[in-house]
């Protein structure tokens, strides 16, 4: 029996607290001067400026009981740690890769990857890059391709699966003389850059089909994989009777490798790791890591946090963490819906996502919408949060490729309750219905590449 007054749409956690971070709301003249000596950029933030943290859910995990026990057991051996062999049997077991090479995070395990893979020329096709993925594809000298399906671009769609590959257009590339420069396809899980939304396990199986046809090989970015297996077993026909654990086994078996940021769906503040079937390119990985990240048994982290990460992805194919972890996001989603606050539809795995075109009809692509709304909301309520958008992805004096303008409220894993959620959804409805008086942006300084992380904005004039 639920008790009085609760609110039916609010997921239970599957956990008890046990230790507490206090956490304090700056004053309103405390986060005007935070934001002027930040340059404007939330990632300049000091941790104490921020109230509620939704800049990422990448490292922002709450470890189990069991995960800082497994700490307490770490064989720091420089090499043949017992924690690796913990650690390479676990994802053996849970992927079918059988070459596990571990780094300390994922755009680690990219450097490895498009190190070995890209070369100057090359086409690399994706559902959608995400920003270090981009950057390393970049760095390789070739170029990232987005060929998510076009209900991706339409933030109001309900399509169940807008992180979907556009196959036709993969196997039109594939054969056209541009498929020659083709190293490898990559699908992202869950497409972070699109809203966080899943992949289906059929569109998967056609792009697995259409790689080998054009003996290209597949791998995939698996740092969502289990929220994106709970969203195929929840709304792909056929799937709703399997366990979400043996269709994430099943979405690995369809790719001849993958890379991972441990830091999300492995539940760990740090690491990660890349796998292949192939074991000559593992070797080559190998040689890449000696030299970058450290030993093939560490490979850049301390052994007992490869104890961590091998104890966390079991815990994030629990059921009943899913169940939560997706019923989180879900209601930050309809309280704001039922505001009126436009997001993108449906919800995904790790957060909502604003759509700021809508939000903020009244500024222009080159006043920096979406960094003005991330702004808005840390001046509101001292809610950090991230633009995905032109800052993160594109030149704003260009043409567009990428034509969403999104702002991310990544929800971290196990750390926020619904009193937290309620907090950041009035705070964003405060900022919708005051919305006209939200003023653009510009950038003062920036570098090249990775903007989003460094550059320093200011205010338009009033």
């Amino acid at each position: 029996m639920e008790p009085e007054g609760a609110d039916p749409t609010a997921p239970i956690e599957p956990y008890r607290i046990k230790v507490v971070e206090s956490i304090r709301l700056p004053s309103r003249a405390e986060r005007e001067r935070a934001l002027e000596r930040a340059g404007y950029n939330l990632f300049n933030l000091l941790s104490e400026e921020v109230y509620i943290d939704l800049l990422t859910d990448s490292g922002t995990a709450a470890m189990s009981d069991r995960q800082w026990a497994g700490l307490m057991v770490g064989d720091e051996a420089y090499a043949g740690s017992r924690n690796f062999v913990h650690f390479e049997a676990t994802v053996r077991e849970l992927t079918g890769f059988p070459h596990i090479i571990p780094a300390h995070q994922g755009r680690a395990a990219e450097h490895l990857l498009f190190s070995q893979l890209a070369k100057p020329g090359d086409i690399v096709p994706n559902n959608m890059h995400f920003d270090t993925t981009q950057a390393h594809v970049l760095r390789a000298g070739a170029r990232p391709l987005n060929l998510a399906i076009p209900e991706a671009y339409a933030c109001d769609d309900p399509h169940p699966f807008k992180g979907n590959v556009d196959v036709p257009k993969l196997q039109q590339l594939l054969e056209s003389p541009q498929g020659s420069h083709v190293p490898l396809v990559m699908v992202t899980l869950t497409n972070n850059t699109g809203g966080g939304q899943p992949v289906s396990l059929a569109n998967l199986k056609a792009v697995s089909e259409t790689c080998r046809r054009f003996q290209k090989p597949l791998y995939l970015d698996i740092c969502r994989w289990a929220e994106n297996a709970y969203l195929i077993r929840e709304r792909e026909t056929g799937q709703s009777s399997r366990s979400v654990r043996e269709i994430a086994r099943e979405v690995c078996d369809l790719a001849d490798g993958a890379t991972m940021s441990a830091k999300k769906d492995g539940l760990v503040n740090m690491g990660g790791f890349i796998a292949t079937r192939n074991a000559g390119l593992a070797a080559r990985f190998k040689e890449e890591l000696i030299v970058f990240e450290g030993f093939p048994t560490y490979g850049g982290l301390a052994r007992r946090d490869l104890e961590a990460i091998s104890i966390g992805l079991q815990e994030a194919l629990m059921e009943d963490y899913l169940e939560h972890r997706l019923g989180q996001v879900r209601f930050l989603a309809g309280r704001l819906t039922a505001h009126g606050v436009p997001i993108m539809q449906p919800p995904g795995g790790h957060g909502v996502y604003l759509d700021v075109t809508r939000f903020l009809s009244h500024l222009r692509p080159p006043q920096l919408p979406g960094q003005a709304l991330a702004v808005e909301l840390y001046r509101e309520g001292g809610v950090r949060s991230v633009e995905v958008g032109a800052i993160m992805f594109e030149d704003v004096t260009a043409p567009s490729s990428n034509p969403l303008e999104l702002l991310r409220l990544a929800i971290p894993r196990r750390v926020y309750t619904e009193s937290h959620l309620r907090f950041v959804a009035d705070t964003v409805c405060r900022v919708w219905d005051r919305r006209a008086s939200v003023r653009g942006m510009r950038i003062v300084e920036a570098p090249e590449h990775l903007r989003h992380f460094t550059a320093r904005f200011a205010p338009e004039p009033p």
